[in-house]
């Protein structure tokens, strides 16, 4: 195997299980991810830092050196920035922490989603090694917390530092192809109340179940073809979408429900975005006269990418791997271009392995992925002052 399935191996034995929800193992957080990344971004020269978002949580920053450019000119300051932290390993059908090689893959919970991306980052820039100074670009590696629920990681550092760079490039399993804008997504419940009564007398009391069917019945009906207006298209990411995730209500067969809640997942345009989701969704429910209240998850609202395809780092990017794309999905890009900083989305793997039982990455993959990241920063030229 080559250095970067060997690294990639050494990541994915590193548990780093977001703690959100049903994680599957006692052994989450980021912390011994992020140190293991921290000593590896230390021996390759960068400087290291770490900035703990909650508690044993810390992002890992590397800031390496770079030799001055020549006069009149500038270098643009790049960001590499994967996340640390994985989804649960329940329900895995695999050692999540094995890193067992099998035909050509490479399995463990991270392979794809981003362990896979990140070595290979890493790897880059350790084949550039002593040059990394001389390159026509200031770099900085960043390894984000909690990417997969809340991406506080990457929220914090764009609050903090999304000016003091040029271009984003966020790690993520996209066949090296540059994803430059993706959905945004709201999430919420939407609860219907009753009254509560024997279940042999229904009469006497308010079934909550049913004041949910036209609640349900519109919002398929009428509210996602509200969406999916043709002013709310977009070119690369088509339509708005809209879905009910759970449904929960009453508490035993002959008790009449007196409560009833929806879990919504609505994937939104940037034209969506624009308009306000939570303002259309509250607008549309008040106007059918429905009997519902809403409730945000908090911080319920990613909003979308949109990063200009014809960003000269964009275009850049795409020719070293396989052109641009959009996604239904959403990342860490997406809060530091919030935040006025370029982003895109780009590494090797495929998102249909993200998140699975079984969860895999190519070993060629993994190879073409270094390959990738080192090209791409290697022909970045600076830029001219003014």
């Amino acid at each position: 195997m080559s250095p970067v399935h060997h690294l990639c191996r050494e990541l994915i034995a590193i548990p780093s299980v977001n703690p959100d929800g049903d994680p599957g193992t006692p052994h989450t957080g980021e912390k011994a991810c992020a140190e293991f990344v921290g000593g590896f971004l230390s021996a390759l020269g960068a400087e290291v830092s770490y900035e703990e978002i909650l508690p044993s949580r810390p992002n890992v920053i590397g800031r390496f050196p770079s030799n001055p450019a020549p006069a009149g000119l500038r270098k643009p300051r790049i960001l590499l920035a994967p996340h640390t932290d994985t989804v649960s390993v329940a329900g895995m059908t695999i050692d999540p922490f094995g890193g067992d090689v099998r035909d050509g893959r490479l399995y463990g919970r991270g392979a794809c989603d981003t362990k896979g991306t990140m070595a290979a980052m890493l790897t880059a820039l350790q084949q550039i090694g002593p040059r990394i100074p001389d390159l026509e670009a200031e770099i900085v590696f960043v390894g984000f917390m909690g990417e997969e629920t809340g991406q506080w990681g990457s929220r914090d550092y764009a609050a903090k530092y999304a000016g003091a760079h040029d271009f984003a490039l966020i790690g993520e399993p996209t066949d090296c192809a540059v994803v430059h804008t993706h959905k945004g997504s709201y999430w919420c419940s939407l609860t219907t109340t009753g009254r509560a009564a024997h279940g042999a007398r229904p009469e006497l009391g308010e079934n909550a179940i049913l004041k949910m069917q036209p609640v349900i019945a519109a919002l398929y009906q009428d509210f996602i073809p509200r969406l999916q207006a043709p002013e709310f298209h977009h070119p690369v990411l088509g339509d708005s979408t809209l879905n009910l995730g759970t449904i929960h209500g009453g508490t035993r067969s002959n008790i009449v429900p007196d409560s009833c809640t929806i879990r919504l997942d609505i994937r939104f345009t940037p034209a969506v975005h624009r308009r306000g989701i939570a303002a259309m969704l509250q607008e549309f429910l008040d106007e059918k006269g429905l009997p519902v209240t809403v409730v945000r998850d908090k911080d319920a609202i990613c909003a979308p990418l949109d990063t200009p395809a014809q960003n000269p780092f964009v275009q850049q990017l795409a020719a070293c791997g396989n052109g641009t794309t959009g996604a239904p999905w959403f990342c860490d890009a997406a809060w530091l271009a919030a935040a006025g900083l370029p982003a895109v989305a780009a590494g090797p793997g495929s998102i249909a392995q993200a998140h699975t039982a079984d969860e895999w990455i190519t070993l060629e993959a993994l190879d073409e992925g270094v390959v990738f990241y080192r090209k791409f920063l290697e022909q970045i030229r600076s830029f001219t002052n003014g």
